[in-house]
C-alpha cells in the first residue's frame, strides 16, 4: 500500500496553522485514506521550529517573510527539508498539501503584499518535494488524486 504525504492541517488532531485555525480536511477520500493508514502528516512550518500560533508568513522570491518583515527562510527551509526527507524515505506515492501555504501551497500562493492577493506559485516545501520527484496534488484534487493513486499502485 503506497503512503501519501499530507499537510498536517487537513489532517487534524493538533492544531498547527499560524492562525490556530482548525482546517482538517472531511473529504470522504481523505478519510477513506486516513483510515487505510496511509497518510503521513507534515507541518514544515513546525517542523523548521516555528510556534502555533505564529505571524503570517508569505514567500516573496527565495524567501519567506513575516508581515512586520522578519526573515524566516532559515525555519521554512529547514521545515521543507525535513518534508522531503519524509517523502523520500517513505516512497510516497505523492503529496497532498494545503492550498495558497507559504510552504505548502502548489498552484497559488500569497503575493507577498499581505494584501490576500493571490499569485501562481507555489511553497517552499512542494517546491523541494517536486525536485524531488514527488507529485503534489492540493486539497481541491482529489478525483486527481485518485486516479493518480490507481495508476501508481495498478
Amino acid at each position: 500500500m503506497k503512503k501519501i504525504l499530507v499537510s498536517k492541517c487537513l489532517y487534524g488532531g493538533e492544531i498547527v496553522r499560524y492562525d490556530a485555525a482548525d482546517v482538517t480536511c472531511e473529504h470522504p477520500t481523505f478519510l477513506k485514506w486516513k483510515a487505510e493508514g496511509r497518510l503521513i502528516p507534515v507541518c514544515p512550518e513546525v517542523f523548521g521550529g516555528l510556534p502555533t500560533p505564529r505571524p503570517d508568513s508569505q514567500r516573496v522570491g527565495e524567501k519567506v517573510l513575516t508581515g512586520a518583515g522578519t526573515d524566516v527562510t532559515v525555519e521554512y527551509t529547514k521545515g521543507a527539508l525535513e518534508a522531503q526527507r519524509l517523502a523520500i524515505v517513505n516512497e510516497v506515492a505523492f503529496a497532498m498539501m494545503k492550498a495558497d501555504s507559504p510552504s505548502c501551497g502548489s498552484k497559488m500562493i500569497f503575493d507577498g503584499t499581505f494584501t490576500d492577493t493571490r499569485t501562481p506559485g507555489q511553497g517552499m516545501a512542494v517546491e523541494m518535494l517536486k525536485n524531488a520527484g514527488v507529485k503534489v496534488f492540493d486539497e481541491d484534487d482529489f478525483e486527481a488524486a485518485e486516479a493518480y493513486l490507481a495508476s501508481v499502485e495498478a
